[in-house]
């Protein structure tokens, strides 16, 4: 199960960048807009089955700086 680390009850249209928290809190998933600019994707340099997505600053800073 995820829990929501971020956004809960401040969006607006029910769709905003997110960052999730894993069970077990070994790992987090982000929600956001998927890269597609070429230039962008050939510097990550992804391997298959991997994509990167955009997320405001203030989603991971806010996350950040109220659990520090």
């Amino acid at each position: 199960m995820l829990r929501n680390l971020s956004s809960e009850g401040t969006c607006k249209n029910g769709s905003c960048p997110t960052l999730w928290g894993t069970e077990d809190a070994e790992r987090y998933v982000v929600q956001g807009r998927i890269v597609t600019d070429p230039a962008w994707l050939a510097q990550l340099g992804l391997p298959e089955g991997e994509t990167a997505v955009l997320v405001p600053a203030e989603v991971l800073e806010g996350y950040f700086r109220d659990h520090r």
